[in-house]
């Protein structure tokens, strides 16, 4: 499948100077994304940091960005105030504007604005993050707050990256997050309201999860089939794939190459990778570095 690129995707002048940046000027440069999420510290606490105590420094993270060529480094307000000006320059920011814990029930959640597109500017980034959860009962209030992020970055021209995620009581019933229902209904709304880069997970295509989905979506998929699917339903929006928790390494690679096959633009790999040993770590940059580099565009 032919993924879009920087000429179909119709922006302004300078959410293109920015994109440009992103896919030919940092990590990679030849098309595709590569970015290093470390936004769950706020999303999770610092559960995700106990079996790596390397990790609980944000500087690990950033090294590992700089070091790992990565085309960005993704976090929220307080560390790109803190941390960033020590590498700006060395690597690109996308600051993320939203964000929430996982202490409160996820029947009905949304995530918050702590940070403005102005803030972004401030701070040299080039793109900005917002988490959407599709399909929660509280999402007329997501909307309306997205609508607001969007038509700043409209007139600062910042691309935006929506963190498209499928949550709710409602959701769970048809399926569950991970599934092709739920996972490419997010990727459509993510275009629809107007995402320059959408990220997804990996839909999962188990058996329990397709009999809970509309009708349209109870047929055989394979993953293979679901990701071109969800990716189709992106339209011009580049699609970037999450890794999701740590694995092993030929697991990591193996879903990162099926996700391109398929036609997404890149990844967003962060436990995956900053959860190991500073010197692993790298090494699985490499290796997608590697694999990004069959994927030119």
């Amino acid at each position: 499948m032919e993924r879009p690129n920087l000429d179909t995707l119709r922006v302004s002048a300078g959410k293109r100077a920015r994109l440009h940046q992103l896919l030919y000027q940092a990590g990679p440069a030849n098309g595709t994304l590569m970015i290093l999420p470390v936004d769950q510290g706020l999303e999770h606490g610092p559960r995700d940091f106990l079996d790596a105590p390397e990790s609980q420094d944000p500087h690990h993270q950033f090294r590992i960005a700089v070091e790992g060529r990565f085309s960005a480094i993704a976090v929220q307000i307080g560390l790109a105030e803190k941390y960033y000006p020590d590498y700006a320059g060395k690597i690109p920011l996308v600051l993320k504007l939203n964000g929430k814990t996982e202490i409160p029930s996820d029947e009905a959640p949304i995530s918050p604005v702590n940070a403005s597109v102005e803030d972004a500017v401030r701070l040299g980034a080039v793109a900005v993050g917002y988490t959407l959860y599709v399909g929660s009962p509280r999402q007329d209030e997501d909307f309306r707050q997205f609508c607001e992020v969007r038509q700043q970055a409209e007139r600062f021209g910042m691309p935006v990256i929506v963190w498209s995620y499928p949550r709710g009581a409602a959701i769970e019933a048809k399926g569950g997050r991970d599934s092709v229902y739920a996972v490419d209904y997010a990727a459509r709304v993510a275009q629809e309201l107007g995402a320059d880069i959408i990220k997804l997970n990996v839909p999962k295509v188990e058996p329990e999860r397709l009999a809970k989905a509309p009708r349209a979506y109870q047929r055989e998929w394979t993953v293979e089939e679901a990701l071109r699917q969800v990716i189709r339903s992106a339209g011009r929006s580049l699609v970037i794939f999450a890794g999701g928790e740590r694995g092993g390494v030929e697991e990591t690679i193996e879903k990162a190459r099926m996700c391109l096959e398929a036609g997404a633009t890149g990844l967003i790999f962060g436990r995956n990778v900053w959860q190991r040993p500073y010197h692993e770590a790298l090494e699985v940059s490499q290796a997608v570095h590697r694999l990004l580099a069959q994927h030119s565009r």
